[in-house]
């Protein structure tokens, strides 16, 4: 066939489409048509192309914008590790060898300091974690300080060392802030929103004090862009896994029975349709009640319904409710880590025996708390060395 025939086949075909049309309605014993011409379908037809033709373009145009903006920040950041050229370094060093000296003692105190309840207690940095990608160009830079300034030699080999360390800094913080990440949605939560809940949390909380520039406030301070990347880096990995530690996935009760599930049942009382918002786990009085994860007891008291009850305020819009309760172990305002004891299992409130009703509630909407309990143990794995690790690095704080 043609390309010619081809083209009249295809305009056929395409004028088979749109032809007249005639639709007809009965209402009220009478009888009406509505026409609709082929010359209409195809200029509706075409304006409806024409739309999500100029809908695809805008995407398209939109997907390249940011293929060209990441492009750009990527050569931007490219650009950063290198505004400390070998030139500019020496003549820093040729400024002044005594505030370079200052700054570089800072800078390895504030390494020490990061370094300690981290890195050594990483266990997935693995062997070749020190190899870095800018190791030849630190060292470059380092024989050309030292060959143009040979008293500087030795600070400049420590400088690149500092500069390789930042570096495997930044790398480790990423790996585990994307593990937590990864973690975090298999609950089916969104680890964005939820750092940015943590960030939050952490700039209302009370802060403060003189500002003192941590690298001196000399001219000639050896700065470079990459410690900020460490310390974004940082950040982001502790607001992840503090996020993730405050996910209630630790059964609140050792009693294993479930003896009401989450969602619709007959209500116990009234035999009606009912929506229970909580888990029920039956056992005897007295049965210790444990916080499922990391947070602030926020409410200690009697609720009608509830009984005596518990709420736990988590970092990421989570709270956790423990009701029925016989006594409490913990007050207002104490914090509460994951396992600890916060009260004892009772019978109070509207209940018809010895148990726990365990609630979790996402932005003041109850959910179903299984979703959480039953994780899969490749991320309670992950949890549990994340929490492990937080415990470690506040003994070492304290």
């Amino acid at each position: 066939m043609s390309i010619l025939s081809y083209a009249v086949d295809c305009k056929n075909r395409l004028a088979g489409w749109f032809v007249d049309r005639e639709f007809f309605m009965r209402s009220n014993g009478q009888v009406r048509f509505i026409k609709i011409p082929a010359k209409l379908q195809r200029r509706v037809a075409g304006g409806i192309a024409g739309v999500t033709g100029l809908w695809l373009v805008i995407t398209l145009g939109m997907a390249v914008n940011q293929v060209s903006i990441s492009f750009e920040r990527m050569a931007l950041v490219k650009k950063e590790a290198r505004i400390q050229s070998a030139a500019e370094r020496v003549a820093a060093y040729r400024g002044s060898l005594d505030d370079v000296t200052a700054d570089l003692k800072r800078r390895q105190d504030m390494l020490e300091s990061v370094a300690q309840p981290l890195l050594g207690k990483d266990t997935s940095t693995g062997a070749n974690a020190g190899k870095l990608d800018n190791t030849e160009q630190g060292d470059e830079t380092a024989k050309k300080i030292g060959a143009a300034i040979p008293e500087a030699a030795a600070l400049a080999q420590i400088e690149s060392r500092q500069i390789r360390f930042a570096e495997r800094m930044t790398k480790m913080a990423q790996r585990r802030a994307d593990r937590a990440a990864n973690a975090i949605r298999q609950y089916g939560l969104n680890p964005d929103s939820l750092m940015k809940a943590q960030t939050a949390g952490r700039l209302t909380a009370g802060q403060g004090g003189p500002f003192i520039p941590f690298f001196g406030g000399s001219k000639h301070k050896v700065a470079d862009p990459r410690f900020d990347r460490m310390a974004d880096a940082l950040e982001r990995m502790t607001a992840m896994e503090n996020a993730l530690n405050a996910v209630p996935t630790s059964m609140p009760a050792t009693a294993g029975l479930v003896s009401s599930s989450y969602g619709y049942r007959r209500d116990p009382f009234t035999g009606g349709g009912a929506m229970h918002s909580g888990t029920d786990f039956k056992g005897p009085i007295g049965t210790p009640i444990r916080a499922a994860a990391d947070g602030k007891i926020t409410f200690v008291g009697g609720q009608s319904g509830y009984g005596k009850t518990i709420e736990i305020t988590h970092a990421n819009g989570l709270v956790t409710r423990y009701a029925h309760l016989s006594g409490y172990t913990v007050s207002v305002g104490q914090s509460a880590r994951r396992g600890i004891q916060i009260g004892k299992m009772g019978s109070t409130g509207r209940s018809t025996g010895s148990h726990l009703h365990f609630e979790v509630r996402l932005n003041g909407q109850a959910v179903n708390p299984l979703k959480f309990l039953e994780a899969n143990s490749d991320v309670l794995e992950v949890q549990t060395h994340t929490g492990s690790q937080h415990r470690a690095n506040s003994k070492a704080a304290r």
